[in-house]
């Protein structure tokens, strides 16, 4: 049964695979000569993945406050301490669960700032769990430069884009779900 199931389903496979090869959101062509897509063509396309609601920010919006970062760096900064022994403080005095989305600014290649992007989100993990937070609360995920808080292109908005957003309710605070296989 389960090779029938594999036989039928690798047609559908190989047309998804073969009619997403032209996806526009990895594509540099808009048609316009340049090779370079416009700002309203990037808007629409982010507003296609990620809709239109507001980007959360954690200052003064909840419980967790972002920690920043240097540009090119992933290194946790001192004066990041006091943000993140409260955070610390929040999570260990509540059965909630977190996710770290790690974020960069728009500089470098896309797959360098999911990279960045990671390694941001599991420094603050590492320095969370270091703090006394249980590793089972706290699951991490790159963004990279998809979602940026600030939509500017100086460094003022690059600097708030350099960030470790905390997310409550992640992936770590549902429950196990039991096999039927």
């Amino acid at each position: 049964m389960k090779s029938l199931l594999r036989l039928a389903l690798t047609p559908i496979a190989i047309l998804a695979v073969a009619s997403t090869a032209g996806c526009s959101w990895f594509s540099s062509d808009s048609g316009e000569g340049d090779g370079s897509l416009s700002e309203s063509d990037l808007a629409a396309q982010r507003e296609s993945r990620f809709g239109s609601g507001n980007i959360p920010t954690a200052e003064g919006d909840g419980p967790f406050r972002d920690v920043h970062f240097g540009f090119d760096s992933y290194a946790v900064e001192d004066a990041s301490q006091a943000d993140l022994e409260a955070n610390a403080r929040a999570l260990n005095s509540s059965p909630m669960a977190i996710t770290l989305e790690g974020h960069c600014d728009e500089r470098g290649t896309v797959e360098y700032n999911m990279a960045l992007g990671a390694a941001r989100a599991k420094a603050v993990k590492n320095a969370l769990v270091s703090l006394g937070v249980p590793s089972s609360k706290v699951d991490t995920i790159s963004y990279g430069e998809e979602i940026p808080l600030d939509p500017g292109h100086d460094e003022a908005a690059y600097a708030k884009n350099r960030r470790v957003h905390f997310s409550a309710g992640g992936a770590a605070a549902l429950p196990p779900q039991s096999s039927h296989y």
